[in-house]
């Protein structure tokens, strides 16, 4: 009964697209084209409901829902709780939300992350399906069956033949083929840029220690075309951008690039607008190119009071 009510609460972020059937086609075939794996023939199964009662033949016309990720772009006070009930339909389901990310529960996401959703696959439970058969069948591991448990609100109850499940799939990389398929959909639009954001903010994650070490060796010239670069990628994270624009301004004060310090700094102060210009952290420098501007501003002459007007003036003689 839980597992019945939890496929009515599913979000609407998934970015599965429609395929037509053509003349010919089996679905093999479709599965190698459009996610490179013949494998993945039992996911379009599953999600097409092809194997109930004595199956579903594939004839020409026959449209099909082809499983592919949904993404979504962080806003400021999201939580993975508040992302779990909205795009996978409950709150408690926000551990599976962040570890499809890369992350943990407890690390919340940041404001402008790019993060994916999972398909929900419903599965209508086999005669002779469990937890773990389901769990290595679809996620290649027979222990992320206690998964499947908590996300389906199962308690540990059998399951039965009929029953409805859902099964979050995160490994559903599509090729150029498939793509294009879904940009021809519209599904890539609806799913905020197919995850062109995320794919640039992880190569951000990849490399921001490299970033940091040229910073920390004196590398500053490499350390100014790598950040300049890292922020070219565009749809940085915020968190990312401050992380980028902080060491820029340590490497633009070590090359003695005032005017660039200062406009690292801002643009470090602006995306992270809690940072603090700690001296005991930073240097003198840092300190005085990110205060200069305002200092220039509090020092500017303040134009001179008008004299005042003698009480005879315009007086005749």
């Amino acid at each position: 009964m839980g597992a019945l009510a939890a496929t009515t609460l599913v979000g609407s972020a998934a970015a599965a697209f429609p395929h037509v059937v053509r003349e010919g086609e089996t679905l093999a075939q479709i599965a190698e084209r459009t996610y490179g794996r013949v494998q993945m023939e039992q996911v379009l199964v599953a999600a097409n409901a092809l194997d109930a009662g004595a199956g579903v033949p594939i004839m020409p016309g026959l449209r099909l829902e082809v499983p592919a990720l949904g993404h979504h772009r962080v806003t400021a006070g999201e939580t993975w709780a508040i992302l779990a009930e909205r795009l996978l339909g409950t709150a408690d389901r926000s551990d599976v939300l962040a570890l499809s990310n890369d992350t943990w529960p407890w690390l919340e996401p940041t404001d402008g992350q790019e993060i994916i959703v999972p398909y929900n696959l419903r599965y209508v439970v086999g005669q002779h399906d469990t937890l773990l058969t389901i769990a290595y069948r679809f996620l290649g591991k027979r222990d992320q069956a206690w998964m499947l448990d908590k996300y389906n609100h199962l308690k540990q109850d059998p399951l039965r033949r009929g029953m409805v499940i859902l099964v979050p799939l995160t490994d559903l990389p599509l090729t150029a083929e498939g793509k294009a398929e879904a940009a021809s959909s519209g599904a890539l639009v609806r799913s905020e840029g197919a995850g062109r954001a995320r794919d640039a903010q992880r190569r951000v994650d990849a490399e921001l220690p490299q970033l940091a070490g040229d910073v920390r060796s004196g590398r500053y010239i490499d350390a100014v075309a790598r950040a300049s670069r890292l922020l070219g990628y565009g749809d940085l994270a915020r968190v990312q951008i401050a992380t980028v624009q902080r060491h820029l301004l340590e490497a633009y004060v070590a090359l003695d690039a005032t005017g660039l310090a200062e406009t690292a700094c801002a643009a470090w102060r602006e995306a992270d607008p809690a940072a603090r210009l700690d001296p005991i952290e930073l240097s003198p420098k840092i300190v005085r190119a990110c205060t200069s501007s305002t200092e220039l501003h509090l020092r500017a002459p303040s134009p001179d009071p008008a004299p005042p007007i003698p009480a005879d003036a315009g007086g005749g003689r």
